[in-house]
């Protein structure tokens, strides 16, 4: 099959949508003194499409949104009044990392106290494999938030070749295909790649496009954390753009920005070049958090080529005086030009297990506190004593207030906050986790006008729901899943700051998750109602031999 195909289906799911929120709304209006479970009453509706918002009630039954508009004489058995707020579809978080911390956290309450109800997981090409016994596990320990997850490229690669700088044989090539196929049979909403990390960095195009090929047959889309968001961001902008035209999928860039102050501004020209491939046919889009600083660990300022092979290679590379010299130098080359953004206090330490006490500190604290004078070739000292001792998580402050902007307007971009749910109080971890979608609300619509509210919803809600597939969510309709936010135009906003990340946004007040609240009030409740969103190509006995979780 091709996207063709699936393009069909998508029609066909949405025209059932359709036919089935017309038959809602007309019952919904015609027995509004039938008993609702929850009544939203009073609230100014900003739908998800981007439509201006308009007054009205939402009437929900079971797992669903049954009635919408002006229904005086409904009741139920729990009425909100929403007076004064804005009531929207829950938010959609397309690039999320939760998958060890939702267990510990099933409440996920640092995203719904922003107002999310979906998590996808499985992006920047890492993910469970297979992923069938991921959702089960999921299935049994009742979250709160809802879950899908894409099928990682570097989860497969590494399985099936290692972290070796090579091209893959014609039987890995089928064997990784297969792996593809088992992913998205399981419920794989596309396949996700990390050219930036090991093993995903030594990946060729070709490679990405065959196995992207595998993923369009079953409906999936093509999300990328490109080769390079700094230097080489506009030939990583081409890379991606000919994986999802060659592959026959949508393609996406994720967490999309311009990295390096030599770099500013250059996403003038990345957003034209998306313009381009969409005007010749090319369906890819674009999605971003927005903040100007980045998070990943500390190997991000290591060459790749010094990372081949894990761990254990790279402490052998260190040990070599000829070795590490050649290290040092491309390590102060990334901190001076790349996301370093220019000085080692400008790479914040996050989270270092074998060291809490480093929790905070930038690399120029570090470097100071360890004698040295704070340079460029010092700093990169520090780096590999870090990495050496186990290495940390780290927040890169290294872009542009006007790049996030520009690329925020951008019809085709959707809000995401590439961070996870978290264990409260620990690590000094990036803001994103806590605030990424009442920072757009609060920020960017309200206060700098950046966004009308509408497009900033709809960047949160339909557009990624389309994007992946989730023809029932995105959108407050009849028919629709009753997954929902209400929230205080006038106070919505973040409250983790960079140095003081554990704090919870405010202004949200209630949210919904599949008709049940899970914030009531500005209280968490006991429920959980989250469930696995699994992709199209989902087959319930699909069965292929991989490790399991």
């Amino acid at each position: 099959m091709t996207s063709k195909a699936s393009f069909h289906r998508q029609a066909i799911d949405l025209g059932l949508v359709l036919c089935f929120s017309f038959f809602f709304t007309a019952s919904g209006l015609a027995q509004q003194d039938d008993r609702f479970d929850v009544l939203i009453r009073g609230g100014r509706i900003v739908d998800g499409a981007g439509n201006p918002w308009f007054r009205g009630d939402v009437a929900i039954r079971g797992d669903r949104i049954v009635a919408m508009g002006h229904l005086p004489r409904a009741m139920a058995k729990r009425t909100i009044d929403a007076a004064g707020q804005i009531v929207a579809p829950g938010f959609i978080d397309m690039h999320n990392h939760s998958r060890r911390e939702m267990f510990e956290v099933p409440n996920g309450e640092n995203y719904i106290r922003q107002g999310a109800t979906t998590i996808i997981e499985g992006n920047d090409g890492s993910s469970p494999l297979p992923l069938k016994p991921f959702f089960e596990k999921i299935e049994q320990s009742k979250l709160a938030i809802n879950c899908g997850s894409f099928i990682g490229h570097g989860s497969i690669r590494r399985e099936v070749i290692g972290s070796v700088d090579r091209k893959a044989t014609p039987q890995e090539m089928d064997q990784m295909r297969r792996l593809v196929k088992q992913g998205m049979e399981q419920g794989a909403l596309g396949i996700s790649s990390g050219l930036f990390y090991i093993p995903g960095a030594f990946a060729p195009t070709e490679e990405l496009i065959e196995l992207s090929k595998v993923a369009a047959e079953y409906g999936g889309i093509y999300i990328s954390h490109m080769r390079d968001e700094a230097a080489g961001l506009l030939e990583s902008v081409r890379e991606t753009i000919e994986i999802g035209e060659k592959g026959g999928l949508p393609t996406q860039m994720t967490h999309h920005k311009a990295i390096g102050a030599a770099n500013w501004g250059r996403s003038l020209d990345s957003l034209k070049r998306v313009e381009e491939a969409r005007a010749r046919g090319v369906d890819v889009s674009i999605d971003q958090y927005p903040y100007t600083a980045s998070y990943t660990g500390t190997a991000a300022l290591f060459p790749q080529w010094a990372q081949e092979g894990g761990r254990e290679k790279l402490l052998a590379r260190l040990k070599d005086p000829a070795t590490r010299a050649r290290i040092k130098a491309d390590i102060a080359e990334r901190i001076k030009l790349d996301r370093g953004g220019g000085d080692p206090k400008n790479v914040q330490l996050s989270l270092c297990d074998w060291d809490p006490g480093l929790d905070g500190k930038t690399l120029a604290d570090v470097t100071r506190d360890r004698g040295r004078e704070v340079t460029f070739e010092n700093a990169a000292e520090t780096a590999m004593e870090i990495q050496q001792a186990g290495g940390c998580k780290a927040v890169y402050h290294a872009m542009q207030e006007q790049d996030v902007e520009r690329i925020m307007q951008y019809p085709g971009t959707m809000i995401a906050s590439d961070g996870g749910i978290l264990i409260f109080g620990k690590g000094v971890p990036h803001p994103r986790n806590y605030g990424t979608f009442p920072r757009v609300l609060g920020r960017y619509v309200r206060e700098k006008r950046i966004l009308r509210l509408e497009d900033a919803v709809r960047k949160m809600t339909s557009l990624p729901a389309q994007r992946v597939g989730l023809f029932d969510r995105g959108l407050l309709r009849p028919g629709m899943k009753a997954d929902i936010a209400i929230f205080d135009p006038d106070k919505v906003i973040d409250r983790a700051q960079f140095g003081k990340p554990h704090q919870y946004a405010e202004g949200v007040s209630y949210v919904l998750v599949n008709g049940v609240l899970v914030l009531d009030n500005g209280k968490m409740t006991d429920a959980r109602p989250g469930a696995v969103l699994y992709g199209a190509g989902r087959k319930a006995n699909s069965q292929v031999d991989g490790p399991e979780v």
